[in-house]
């Protein structure tokens, strides 16, 4: 072995900047900050160049759709590993944000910038207080008690034939141009995923996942565990809302089937393939899921088959999910280094 191979060794790239950036944000040189700041940017100019890729109008369609499942999909990822709230109301949220969002537009004549965000934050008071009488309730019994809103509700309507019944409320404006429409619901993903990555590691997070890991400890440091999971699902309903919101404006028409059982289904799925508690493996997951699903619609029924083999695949040989893994590989690079 020669000389200059004996004075130099193999190191992983991360070696010290984790712990330095944990809570200093201290940089070496340029090169750990690109190291650190890559991934994250492959992810916005990956998300950003989405639509201009698109070889037509209907996969850019897909793609409106995707950001809206990826919404539901941060929702669901967020309340269950940082709250401890297993939810399954992806459905109510939709459909609530999508009614408020219609009866704006259409009664009260408000443009759909304006209608947007104001049943975000309607639709996330107005789920929240129903939901708030079940708040002491964990687990499989919160998750049953969100999924009978979104089918209490459509049948509610269905029966009393109010607010359309099931021919729904037409007539509703559309953003006012595709771009908009797209590069909207891309930077709200963004912008909430990013948002919640930096919220669950302030103070107020540490207090919503000390509620998931241990809530009588919480109690017993006279804290309220009740508002803070009230917070927390506020938070996640507004999200929720403002996809329904959105969702109605694409498709220029809100009925029951915004309650269907889909939204809370698909984004459960995308995050078991992405990765639970990264906030951003249910984005990846819905950007594998949505355009899989589209390009199965011509099996009819028989890509639920496909949806199920997909699922049990990763179930079985990847459980961790893909951005665990990836992350996993990330981490590992190594790098030669003079000794």
């Amino acid at each position: 072995m020669s000389a200059e191979a004996q004075s130099r060794r193999r190191e992983r790239i991360d070696r010290g900047i984790k712990v330095r950036t944990a809570g200093l944000y201290a940089l070496m040189s340029w090169r750990e900050l690109t190291y650190l700041i890559l991934p994250r940017l492959l992810l916005i100019v990956g998300l950003l160049g989405l639509p201009m890729a698109m070889p037509g109008m209907y996969w850019e369609r897909v793609i409106s759709i995707v950001c809206i499942y990826a919404l539901l999909a941060i929702v669901f990822d967020f309340l269950a590993h940082f709250v401890g709230l297993v939810s399954l109301g992806g459905a109510f949220f939709v459909g609530t944000g999508g009614y408020l969002s219609a009866i704006l537009n259409v009664k009260l004549g408000l443009a759909p910038l304006v209608c947007v965000p104001a049943a975000t934050v309607l639709g996330g008071a107005v789920c929240t207080l129903l939901l708030l009488p079940c708040l002491p309730l964990r687990g499989v019994y919160f998750a049953i008690v969100t999924l009978m809103y979104p089918l209490l509700l459509a049948r509610v309507i269905e029966a009393l034939n109010i607010l359309g019944g099931t021919d729904g409320i037409m007539g509703i404006d559309s953003f006012p141009s595709a771009w908009i429409e797209q590069y909207l619901v891309i930077v709200l993903v963004l912008v909430f995923l990013f948002g919640l990555r930096r919220l669950v590691n302030t103070d107020l997070g540490l207090v919503l996942r000390a509620v998931k890991d241990n809530d009588q400890a919480v109690r017993a440091s006279a804290m309220n565990v009740t508002f803070y999971k009230a917070l927390g699902v506020f938070i996640g309903a507004c999200i929720g809302c403002l996809a329904g919101a959105c969702l109605v404006h694409i498709y220029m028409w809100a009925g029951i089937s915004t309650f269907a059982l889909d939204f809370s289904v698909l984004p459960i799925a995308a995050t078991v393939i992405g990765g639970s508690g990264t906030l951003v493996g249910p984005v990846l997951g819905c950007l594998i899921l949505v355009p899989v699903s589209e390009l199965l619609r011509d099996f009819g029924t028989l890509r639920i088959v496909f949806y199920s083999l997909i699922l049990l695949g990763f179930t079985v040989f990847r459980s961790e999910g893909l951005m665990v893994f990836g992350q996993r590989k990330y981490h590992q690079f190594e790098r030669w280094k003079s000794i």
